[in-house]
Order: structure tokens, then C-alpha cells, then sequence
């Protein structure tokens, strides 16, 4: 394996971006942990789990909840910071998800990463008996699930009452070890989600140009970013924030296949993307049954070599 591939030779850090990595909760502890230690000794910089409570092929199998498998993963590393993409108003309500939150901050030592989103359709939105909600309503509750956990992150007692959210002196203490509060990873793509994100985010998140996840290969989804990239900028500027204080990370899902095939894909996306101003790459870890999964593993065994090795020139000197 060429770890030299991924390498870039331009200032200090000779990656183009900061790398993390999705492990899906779908197995056992006492076999999962060891890919969260994997990440965190690798060097990845995030290491993240899907909030549902089912998703896609893997409704028939073993799917675990995210909140305890990253407060395991909290406890068995020490370094790497870890996260959901993404929780979402379907089956999570900002007064809980913010103590679940606070308390992962705790556990992890200051490395937890609150990812969210305004949720599809699908399993997660139906389980629960409610009415299927419109595309303008699901992104109107973004809004103020965000606001709301924004405040609640911040203070010790909370008061508020929405259209769609209501916290009655809803109190969080300690708070979270980082201050002002942890970060904020919110995956948005309309005008309300994107002015949501310019106003609370630390993060930006995106799984591709297209809302119909349809699969794709990542060079055809790197050259429509730009547009989506833009908007970001654009809602930026009309809360009056500047753009470079908000970190975009793709999460390179079905609509960038091909990223994991070979080092010289990965190499050839991440500098895509650094070129047009995302600063995050996020990988899932290869499936078991996925056909290409050597291949693929083989591939993040590469960039694991290389950001580990950064790791340890960035330790020593």
C-alpha cells in the first residue's frame, strides 16, 4: 500500500483535509470497539455512528442505538472526536438530546460533536405513529430544533415555547466541558436549514449535491458543489457571519462512489474538495458484505498509515 499517495506536499500538514470516519452501530460491543480504537489510533480527527433507529438494508439485522455506542466509544479512546450524522427531529427532542449530548461531552472529556439534521422520510419518521409531515414543515422544525438546542447548550435553564418545540425551564448542569458549548454539525441544504446553519453552526453538512441520494460517482458530485457552497456563503452573509468560520464537511456516502476504491481516488477526491473550500471528509467503514470491502479497507488502512504518521511527527515535535 502507497500511504505516500494521500499525501500532499504544501504547508505543515500534508493532508488536504481533515479525515473522520463512520462506523455503523450494527454490531456488538465487544467486536465494534474495535474499529472506534482503530480511528482514534489511526489518527482519524472525527469518528461517528448514524442516529436512527433503523436505516435502509439494515432494518432485518442488528442496528444499535447511537447515543450509548458513542458513550462507549467516549470511554475506550482518548483522543479522536466523536459525533452523530445526524440526529433528527423524527425521534429526538432538543431538551434530551441536548442532556444526552452534555453528557457524552462529559464522558468523551471535551470530544463530542452533536450532529443534526431535519430527517426524511422513512422508518425513523413513521415508527412513532406520526403523520407524515411536508418538506416546508420538516425544514420549519429544523429551524427551531436548532435554535432551541443552541440555547439549551449554552445556558443552565432554558425557557422557551415554539410552534413544534416547547422547554419549560428545562435545566443542563455542569453544561458542556467545551464552552461556550460543543459543536454544532447541521446537515441542511434548503434556504431555512442553510440560514439555521450560518446562524448556529459550527459545521456544515453535506452528503451530496442531490436530495434523492441517488448513487454516483464523487467526481460528478464534486463539480455541483460549488453551487451548494455558495448558498452556505450566501446565508452567511445575510446574518452577517463570516463564511470561513463555518467547517464543511462531506460525508462521502453513495453520491461520491468510488472514493475508497484506490488511494489515488481518495488522494484525487480530498484535494477536490480542499480545492473548492470543504474542509472535512468523512468515510464509512467498509461493510462486511460490500463486494469491494478488501479493496476498499485497503484504502483506509492507507490513509490510516499516513494520518498516524502525522500523528506522531505532530506529537514529537
Amino acid at each position: 500500500m502507497e500511504a505516500g499517495l494521500l499525501a500532499r506536499e504544501s504547508g505543515t500538514r500534508r493532508l488536504s483535509v481533515r479525515y473522520g470516519i463512520v462506523v455503523l452501530p450494527t454490531q456488538r460491543w465487544s467486536s465494534a470497539v474495535d474499529s472506534w480504537r482503530f480511528a482514534d489510533e489511526a489518527g482519524f480527527e472525527h469518528a461517528w455512528t448514524l442516529d436512527h433507529l433503523m436505516w435502509r438494508d439494515h432494518r432485518a439485522g442488528p442496528w444499535f442505538s447511537a447515543l450509548p455506542v458513542l458513550s462507549a466509544a467516549a470511554v475506550s479512546t482518548r483522543r479522536v472526536h466523536l459525533g452523530t450524522l445526524v440526529a433528527s427531529p423524527n425521534f429526538r427532542h432538543p431538551v434530551t438530546l441536548a442532556k444526552e449530548m452534555m453528557t457524552l461531552d462529559d464522558v468523551s472529556g471535551g470530544r463530542a460533536i452533536c450532529g443534526i439534521g431535519s430527517g426524511a422520510y422513512g422508518y425513523d419518521a413513521e415508527v412513532l405513529g406520526m403523520a407524515p409531515l411536508s418538506p416546508r414543515v420538516r425544514a420549519e422544525r429544523l429551524v427551531e430544533f436548532t435554535d432551541l438546542l443552541d440555547r439549551l447548550l449554552r445556558h443552565a435553564v432554558t425557557t422557551y415555547r415554539g410552534s413544534h418545540y416547547e422547554a419549560v425551564e428545562a435545566h443542563l448542569r455542569p453544561g458542556c466541558v467545551q464552552r461556550p458549548r460543543l459543536p454544532l454539525a447541521v446537515a441542511a441544504s434548503g434556504p431555512s436549514g442553510l440560514r439555521a446553519t450560518a446562524s448556529y453552526a459550527d459545521i456544515w453538512v453535506t452528503n451530496g449535491p442531490s436530495r434523492k441520494f441517488r448513487p454516483q460517482r464523487f467526481e460528478e458530485s464534486v463539480r455541483a458543489l460549488p453551487n451548494r457552497l455558495e448558498a452556505l456563503s450566501e446565508a452567511c452573509r445575510t446574518v452577517q457571519r463570516d463564511p470561513s468560520t463555518i467547517r464543511r464537511l462531506v460525508l462521502a456516502g453513495q453520491q461520491f462512489g468510488g472514493a475508497l476504491d484506490s488511494p489515488a481516488a481518495l488522494a484525487e477526491l480530498s484535494g477536490s474538495l480542499a480545492e473548492i473550500g470543504v474542509t472535512d471528509l468523512v468515510v464509512f467503514w467498509p461493510g462486511a458484505d460490500d463486494a469491494a470491502s478488501s479493496r476498499r479497507l485497503a484504502t483506509l488502512e492507507g490513509l490510516a498509515a499516513t494520518l498516524s504518521a502525522e500523528l506522531r511527527d505532530g506529537a514529537s515535535a
